[in-house]
């Protein structure tokens, strides 16, 4: 398989990482590059041709051969990951046996982004399960491999909406919401946040600060009202203008971690 390697300066790299996810990636990583650059790292898979590729001058770009199983090594090392002292997502490859009293969600991330286990993941969860009243409507804008629609059916949620830029999220969303008994409850697909219908008590969206300013005003549009914006993808100590770009809707809570935050709006 092949890498797709963009190197950038350290400045850059959310903005560069934006304009990778608007290619249609379904992760990114990041390694040092040398000289205070950044190499971010990840895949075109087979849908994107490297003519269809335009990135700025200075942003220099190659391809590097993978061995796939190499790349493949880390779900040999995957844990569960604790988000609360009772919930946790469990590598769906990975045996575990947890109390009763721990609500388990089971996820295979397939090739998307979203295994649960970063920090802006864990926030969202942490949020939502705060939020999520009984039968409400939620949207998952960003969904990836579907952590967030499935912990809001998980805990009590009527019906959630996914939605992903890209097409591998569909199938492994859907996977995963069969495998913890939510399939019926949650519709996956590559529909445009633009072309969403309707209005949603709870809207989720854990994508970069770009995105998340580029999308304030549908992301306002499909909230319904009274209903909880949470946003995360962004940095502690800078997401001022994401808020501003949300405005008129208020912070009503906070969580930090990691250098990261997830942040609640009504």
């Amino acid at each position: 398989m092949r890498a797709f390697v963009v190197t950038v300066p350290a400045e850059q790299v959310e903005l560069a990482s934006d304009a990778l996810w608007g290619l249609g990636v379904v992760a990114v990583e990041e390694r040092a590059g040398g000289h205070g650059a950044v190499e971010l790292w990840t895949s075109l898979g087979d849908e994107l041709p490297p003519e269809q590729v335009h990135l700025p001058a200075e942003w220099p770009w190659r391809f590097v051969e993978v061995d796939e199983m190499v790349a493949d090594t880390w779900r040999e090392f995957a844990q569960p990951v604790w988000v609360q002292p009772d919930l946790v997502v469990r590598p769906a490859w990975v045996p575990f046996e947890a109390p009763t009293s721990v609500t388990v969600l089971h996820i295979e991330p397939g090739s998307t982004f979203g295994m649960g286990d970063h920090p802006t993941t864990m926030l969202s969860l942490r949020a939502l399960r705060r939020l999520v009243q009984p039968g409400c409507t939620v949207l998952d804008v960003g969904c990836g491999s579907g952590v967030l629609a499935i912990g809001a059916c998980v805990f009590g949620a009527g019906h959630a909406d996914a939605i992903d830029i890209a097409p591998a999220a569909v199938p492994v969303t859907r996977d995963n919401a069969a495998a913890n008994g939510v399939a019926q409850r949650i519709h996956v697909s590559t529909t445009d946040l633009a072309d969403v219908d309707g209005s949603y008590q709870l809207v989720l969206a854990n994508i970069l600060a770009p995105t998340l300013v580029a999308l304030s005003a549908d992301l306002q549009r499909v909230l319904a009202p009274g209903g909880a914006l949470v946003i995360s993808g962004i940095l502690a100590e800078a997401h001022a203008h994401v808020l501003q770009a949300l405005a008129p809707l208020q912070v009503v809570a906070s969580d930090e971690m990691d250098g990261w935050v997830a942040i609640t709006l009504r």
